[in-house]
């Protein structure tokens, strides 16, 4: 399904998409730690508010996400840095359309899990009087449980998934690989899905497990994700070195006047008869080269 997706709208993806993220986190920290009441008032109307969407603010659809992590800003400035490293290495390894995908089908799930919270809730108000306060006090709640912390979380899984050997200094001082972190993430995760369904606050669960819809469907769905693991990458570059390497060698022997293959036969080449094909066989003990005339033919060397 990606691939016949990137094949039909691959050319609308956006480079660098990483950029446009952190730089909305730098705005709404500006607006956040600028002290100013317009700037706290103005990103108000910024949270992933269903009932505000509903009632005609459909641009919180998307200016959510610039709303960055609650933290002060010695830690906000450490977050956008790391995870602009995570974002660019994985738009650098999977392709900028995939990371596309992953990143605003995690927004995307994200605002149906806040529409589908705000339905379960509402339902249960019909009839109630001053049903319109309560759905309006529903939506500011519900905002409250869908943040970016969940995008930021599904880009270190994708980042410990796809580079699962890659080491990082915890703490800046503290040697680990990426894949043992995952798996801490991972455990913290499970421990609030359950607290949060011990305590049915399922609007919590309903955001978590929305949040990593993206991560889910990218990676327990995609069957060729070996393609896109840095080891494939490596051997790519390889051969494609190897191949250029080899492709200079053979031009740079046919400006001198060289042959490259040579039978072991009838002595032709490819300079003197360049319809002819050469293949070193398999069965001799050596490496034997031969015309297509005599590979087949000849008598094995043992």
């Amino acid at each position: 399904m990606i691939n016949k997706l990137e094949r039909k709208f691959g050319k609308y993806a956006i480079p660098h998409l990483v950029n446009y993220l952190i730089g909305g986190y730098i705005l709404g920290y500006l607006l956040q730690f600028g002290g100013m009441t317009t700037g706290t008032a103005f990103l108000s109307y910024m949270h992933l508010d269903p009932y505000m969407i509903l009632h005609g603010q459909v641009w919180r659809i998307i200016t959510w996400v610039l709303i960055p992590p609650e933290q002060n800003m010695l830690f906000a400035v450490i977050m956008m840095i790391f995870y602009w490293q995570l974002g660019t290495a994985l738009e650098r390894a999977w392709g900028t359309f995939r990371f596309n995908f992953y990143i605003f089908g995690g927004i995307i799930c994200s605002v149906l899990g806040a529409l589908l919270v705000y339905g379960i809730y509402s339902i249960s108000l019909i009839g109630t009087p001053e049903m319109s306060t309560y759905q309006m006090v529903l939506g500011s709640s519900i905002s409250a449980f869908f943040s970016t912390n969940y995008i930021n979380l599904s880009i270190f899984l994708a980042f410990a998934m796809t580079y699962p050997e890659e080491q990082i200094l915890l703490y800046f001082f503290i040697p680990i690989k990426m894949k043992w972190l995952g798996f801490v993430y991972a455990a913290f995760i499970g421990f609030d899905v359950f607290t949060a369904i011990y305590a049915r606050n399922w609007g919590v669960v309903i955001a978590i497990v929305a949040s990593l819809t993206n991560f889910l469907i990218f990676f327990l769905m995609t069957r060729d994700f070996r393609r896109y693991s840095p080891k494939e990458f490596q051997r790519k570059r390889n051969f494609q070195r190897a191949y250029r390497a080899n492709t200079d060698s053979f031009r740079k022997a046919g400006e001198a006047g060289t042959a490259r293959h040579k039978c072991c036969i009838c002595g032709r080449t490819e300079l003197t008869n360049p319809e002819l094909e050469f293949r070193y066989c398999s069965k001799c003990n050596g490496a034997y080269e031969y015309c297509s005339d005599h590979l087949f033919t000849h008598t094995h060397v043992k």
